[in-house]
């Protein structure tokens, strides 16, 4: 029999990668899509070379509001089946959001928000048909709260969970599973990216290794969670922020995504 496919985007570096690789690892072939095609194609040979499966390569920029349509245009020209949609890619940025470029605010909308749901429906509805399937959406610690000075970030992962706790609840008794999973700070390419590797939170938090919340989402989605937040204290200050005042709470999260006076 075939192997099962799993699709991932993001899949060229930090959580995304290792995810394809731990889905390769338990045999399933594997649909890569990111921005670099090369290194999407190394990943590819390294993939089939270890684990003996099918590592199909799909560059796409998922800030082109016409991507997912692509996505799924390929992999249905290529014949293939997903048996497993994991949401991974999206970025980040730091600052006060009237001082930010609007451009790139929106189109981190279009990547973390609008091609997850225009993924999730357009494979989701094939899982439902078949009566079998999983969604992982990976999310963040961030959606539990407001986050000044990481203000969009923050709105699309609270986005994130919302819908994806609810699309688990209309899919329950179909044989399709959605997991939202929230890490927290994380040591990726992320935090540079976004700027704020001289943020408090990073700083001063524990940051876990991307190996170890991979791992702890993969695990989760295969128990078929609807949630998972990684990490004890993530998921202590999680429940947390459910009973604190917006007015308390948000001060204290500008205060953590601020930068650290004197950090290099």
């Amino acid at each position: 029999m075939a192997n099962p496919t799993a699709l991932i985007t993001g899949a060229s570096s930090g959580i995304g990668e290792l995810l394809a690789s731990k889905l390769a690892q338990n045999g399933h072939d594997v649909v890569l899509v990111a921005r670099s095609t090369q290194k999407l194609e190394a990943l590819s040979q390294k993939l089939e070379a270890e684990h003996g499966v099918s590592a199909y390569v799909i560059p796409a920029d998922l800030a082109d509001p016409a991507a997912p349509e692509r996505i799924l245009a390929e992999v249905s020209a290529r014949s293939l089946t997903v048996h497993i949609l994991v949401n991974n890619a999206g970025f980040g940025s730091a600052g006060s959001f009237l001082d930010l470029d609007l451009g790139a605010e929106l189109r981190m909308v279009q990547v973390n928000v609008m091609s997850l749901i225009a993924l999730t429906h357009g494979f989701g509805r094939g899982m439902r048909a078949r009566g079998a399937g999983r969604i992982l959406n990976i999310a963040s610690t961030a959606a539990f709260q407001p986050g000044p000075y990481m203000a969009t970030y923050y709105a699309t992962k609270a986005f994130v969970l919302a819908f994806s706790l609810a699309i688990a609840h209309e899919l329950r008794g179909s044989g399709v599973s959605v997991t939202c999973h929230c890490p927290g700070p994380t040591a990726t390419e992320f935090a540079g990216r976004a700027g704020i590797l001289e943020s408090r939170l990073h700083q001063t938090a524990k940051v876990a290794t991307a190996e170890s919340v991979a791992d702890h989402a993969y695990r989760a989605m295969m128990a078929g969670r609807s949630l998972s937040v990684h990490g004890a204290l993530n998921r202590l200050g999680a429940v947390g922020a459910r009973f604190v005042p917006h007015a308390v709470l948000a001060p204290i999260v500008a205060s953590l995504n601020r930068r650290v006076q004197g950090a290099s």
